[in-house]
């Protein structure tokens, strides 16, 4: 069976993405399939298109909307690493921004004089995104390939997202157990926690509740892999996410250690000084060190910086409607902006997408479209 396939790179992730009329439209099918391509039960991901990391083994596939008011939906896919499964309850904002450049070349959108607007929606969540891509004129010919995102070496062209009203996208409330931190016992230990859902559904662990630096590298978050998968079990039966702790996700809620502003280097060996950002996070993508922050999460923590008891809130400080917060990653610093625009909030954040190829990809004769 041979399945046309574009590969992109969007932000710090890259993504396999599919016009929906090449794919089985039975999600078991669907599933099989990509599991199949990706090489998924191979814990490298040898024997298919697999990147073999949490960034590297996803995809996207894309339709024009039926919805008057947006362009493109989109049904995102983490697939599995060494496991026969795929995650379909989170979203990507990084592969949204590839999806965003993907539907202005292979679905004809019309040009602006200099950039091109998309409005997507995530079949996963509902989440509504806009996007803004650049895109070349006559009178308009500098390159659009130059632009670059903390945590990758390499430029791309410039895509610019806006998260509409975020807030509560899957379970219905920015704060679901309706507490803006709460104190829990994860195997022994009592640890500071804030769990919010925009973008996507977070929990958000003070780094000093388990004695780790908020600049952890990525050796020592490595460490606490163990047990930041019990907090996040434990956090997605709190948001309702999940009925028990063994049967809780790997996708949701992302998981991730918060804490200060301090002084550190990055993965990329460049040092950033602690007044140069507001808050230190250290992520996981699935059960492995996330080498920035997954786009979604970096919306969430924004949002929630706003309560200032909240895990990353900005304490005994008033924060406007509109505000911005600079986050610091594995990878470099992220820059989130949130205003309010016409009764409606939106968070916006700056990425660059790539195309790297386009590829027919075979699988076996046992699977069929």
């Amino acid at each position: 069976m041979q399945t046309p396939a574009t590969l992109m790179r969007g932000g710090t992730s890259k993504c396999w993405l599919f016009d929906h009329r090449d794919v089985p439209d039975d999600r078991v099918r669907l599933e099989d399939l990509l599991i199949e391509l990706f090489g998924a039960e191979d814990p490298r991901q040898l024997d298919g298109v697999g990147g073999g990391t949490s960034v590297t083994s996803k995809a996207a596939v894309v339709m024009p909307s039926a919805d008057p008011d947006v362009d493109v939906d989109f049904l995102f896919a983490q697939v599995a690493i060494g496991a026969h499964r795929v995650e379909w309850g989170s979203n990507c904002g990084n592969c949204a921004t590839a999806v965003a450049l993907w539907a202005v070349d292979k679905l004809g959108l019309s040009r602006g004089e200099s950039h091109t607007e998309v409005r997507m929606r995530n079949l996963n969540t509902n989440a509504v995104i806009h996007a803004r891509v650049a895109t070349p004129s006559a009178s308009s010919p500098a390159r659009f390939d130059s632009v670059s995102v903390p945590g990758v070496r390499g430029t791309g062209t410039a895509v610019d997202l806006a998260f509409v009203d975020p807030a509560g996208s899957t379970t219905g409330s920015l704060w679901p157990t309706g507490k803006r931190r709460d104190s829990i016992v994860v195997d022994g230990i009592r640890v500071d926690i804030s769990m919010a859902d925009a973008g996507a559904p977070v929990a958000l662990v003070r780094a000093d509740s388990l004695g780790v630096s908020a600049a952890a590298t990525e050796e020592q978050l490595q460490q606490y892999v163990p047990m930041l998968r019990h907090i996040r079990a434990r956090a997605a039966v709190a948001m309702g996410l999940a009925t028990s702790i063994e049967t809780a996700p790997d996708a949701i809620p992302k998981v991730g250690l918060v804490g200060p502003a301090v002084p550190y280097r990055t993965t990329l060996g460049e040092d950033v000084d602690a007044a140069d950002y507001d808050i230190s996070v250290r992520m996981l993508s699935m059960n492995a060190p996330h080498p920035t922050i997954g786009l979604t999460s970096a919306v969430a923590v924004a949002l929630a910086a706003r309560s200032g008891d909240s895990t990353v809130g900005f304490a005994g400080a008033a924060v406007p409607a509109n505000f911005a917060v600079t986050i610091g990653t594995l990878g470099g610093r992220v820059r989130c902006t949130v205003e309010r625009d016409g009764g409606h909030e939106r968070v916006l954040l700056q990425r660059a997408a790539r195309r790297i190829a386009e590829s027919t990809l075979y699988s076996r004769d046992r699977l069929s479209a």
